[in-house]
């Protein structure tokens, strides 16, 4: 065989070659490929975020409660301490710590309703031309679940005195489905301290749909309702009069239940303290009323022991003496050092307890 045979010659087309000399031409005949990429700008708004499961939101809850299991611990102590105390205690100390707790929610609400607005409110339905109705209505609300009643955790329409209209329109979603699905997330969490479920269903309280105008005292007395559920003695547990402070929390679950057990902490230390004056005072007053005779001064001991606040009006109609009565042991109370007169005024006088 001719070794020449396989030399190629010049006229052979090399196809590495073609390739490298027709890129130009076969680019230009696919038209059809998209070019080089280029950067566009980014600004499309955002899309939705997918909302948080039910199982991850409990789970984080449950890590939050974990860390913070000493400190959750001694609060659950100090609450279990007022329980024992209202539990051996007379009926009026829970009526009066409900009033204390409610005026001072108002005020973190933006209500602003005093003690004794709301205690003429409550005692006699007495208001002032200056009083906002719906305002009283609220805090009258909070003074009735926290002084007794079932909780929320069957009926919430029911505690809350919510019911939905019999006409809604069809796009609109209906409270008892807001409502039923916020309890359902309760109910799964039912492992977790009563504490933290509280602090869990405050916080989720706007993302479940269930708030209006006042809805923050809605959330707060529903909370302090469910961290006091396994109490006897103590119907709620007390959450804003020692500042409010766990109400106020943001960030995540780990933070908010950190501020929420300091808050509940600084309100149970409040009460306990209001306790222990009432006590102290009423052992006082029954000392030195002993030479008085007739029920008006005993039935006075217990008004002012229920309320933080009293008038003269109020102390009749709470009482059943005649006004005439009232004043006299009030002047003598007040003469003996164990009232003070608040309002330092001649009219709508009110006293409280001196300590």
């Amino acid at each position: 065989m001719n070794p020449q045979a396989f030399t190629l010659n010049d006229d052979f087309d090399d196809p590495l070659i073609m390739a490298e000399g027709d890129e130009d031409a076969q680019e230009e005949e696919l038209w059809f490929l998209p070019g080089p990429l280029e950067e566009e700008p980014d600004d499309l708004p955002p899309g939705p975020r997918a909302e948080p499961s039910e199982t991850s939101v409990i789970g984080d809850w449950a890590k939050a409660e974990g860390l913070h299991a000493a400190h959750l611990a001694r609060v659950a102590g100090r609450l279990g301490a007022l329980d024992d105390r209202l539990l051996r205690g007379p009926e009026g100390w829970r009526h009066r710590l409900a009033l204390i707790e409610a005026a001072e929610l108002s005020w973190f609400a933006g209500d602003r309703v005093s003690a004794d607005r709301l205690a003429l409110w409550i005692s006699m339905r007495l208001s002032g031309a200056q009083d906002d109705s719906n305002a009283l209505a609220r805090v009258g609300w909070a003074v009735r679940r926290l002084t007794g009643g079932p909780g929320p955790k069957v009926d919430l329409a029911a505690f809350l005195d919510r019911r939905d209209p019999e006409n809604i329109e069809d796009n609109a979603e209906r409270f008892e489905d807001r409502a039923g699905g916020w309890l359902d997330v309760m109910a799964a969490a039912a492992d977790l301290h009563p504490i933290t479920r509280a602090c869990m269903g405050f916080h989720l309280w706007s993302l479940a749909g269930l708030g209006q105008h006042g809805d923050r005292i809605e959330a707060a007395v529903t909370a302090s309702r469910i961290a006091a559920s396994d109490g006897n003695g103590v119907i709620f547990a007390p959450l804003a009069m020692g500042g409010a402070g766990g109400l106020r929390a943001s960030g995540a679950p780990p933070e908010r239940l950190a501020h929420w057990l300091e808050g509940m902490n600084s309100a149970i230390i409040t009460a306990m303290r209001h306790l222990d004056d009432t006590e102290t005072w009423n052992a006082r007053t029954e000392e030195a009323l002993s030479r008085l005779s007739g029920r008006t001064p005993t039935a006075l001991r217990s008004v002012l022991t229920e309320w933080p606040l009293v008038s003269a009006p109020m102390a009749e109609v709470l009482t059943g003496a005649s006004r005439a009565a009232v004043q006299r042991n009030l002047t003598y109370m007040e003469k003996r050092g164990l009232i003070k007169e608040v309002t330092q005024q001649g009219r709508f006088r009110m006293w409280r307890i001196k300590d």
